[in-house]
């Protein structure tokens, strides 16, 4: 019940800061004239990751890379619509240095790479004129899992902690979750030029978790930093 009322409160929150952001921008449609405008473009840039388990698991943040396809409309001033279809690396790296039974285990290490493909569905909330612009983008996406991949070195020892998850592929391909962040936004001649934080608290599961299962949470959190290019036409 208490996961349940966490990720309601997280999606609540998120988006009453949409709407709060948006609103203004809407408001401030009038006042010289306007024409609509399409980009389109690559990103790239790399994911800092980690997994929300409970009971938890010791954890330093996972580097991975990710990478697409932008597609931006500005529909109003100050207003617009991105969709993006990318590839990303996340998952989790397990820290040994903390075990309960007081024996060195720094040596050891276990990551577990989880690949997607994820479909951003975003709000482009954008401030400034002329060449530079500073930009927040906002809302929902899904993501579908092509596949994972366990990098470990546990030399046969299992430290008395949670492992259960050493041994468990992943039993959803499916995932959802809130994302945005801020950004800066250079206009020149040849094309648009964008460096953007962002943060994803996935709000779905990758692992079973009913009363009898080994985990009560298992959702990913990640950290991004990206650079986009971005080419308009009308």
């Amino acid at each position: 019940m208490m996961t349940t009322v966490m990720k309601r409160t997280a999606t609540a929150s998120i988006l009453s800061l949409l709407l709060a952001t948006a609103a203004p921008a809407a408001r401030a449609q009038g006042g010289g004239a306007f024409r609509h405008e399409w980009a389109a473009g690559v990103s790239g840039g790399m994911n800092y990751a980690s997994v929300s388990f409970s009971p938890k698991v010791q954890q330093s943040m996972y580097a991975g890379y990710t990478g697409g396809l932008t597609l931006r409309w500005i529909t109003e001033k100050n207003l617009g619509l991105q969709l993006e279809a990318n590839v990303k690396q996340q998952g989790w790296k397990e820290n040994f240095e903390n075990a309960d039974d007081g024996q060195d285990y720094s040596a050891f290490h276990y990551r577990r790479r989880m690949n997607y493909v994820d479909i951003p569905f975003l709000t482009h909330v954008y401030f400034g004129s002329g060449r530079m612009n500073f930009f927040v983008n906002l809302g929902p996406q899904i993501g579908f899992l092509l596949g994972e991949k366990t990098e470990e070195n546990l030399g046969g020892v299992e430290p008395q902690r949670m492992n259960a998850q050493h041994a468990m592929p992943a039993a959803k391909s499916f995932e959802w979750g809130l994302g945005g962040g801020p950004g800066v936004e250079l206009r020149t001649g040849a094309g648009y030029f964008l460096l953007e934080g962002r943060f994803y608290y996935a709000l779905s599961d990758f692992y079973d978790t009913r009363r009898r299962d080994a985990f009560g949470k298992a959702s990913a959190q990640v950290i991004s930093v990206r650079l986009s290019y971005l080419i308009p036409f009308r």
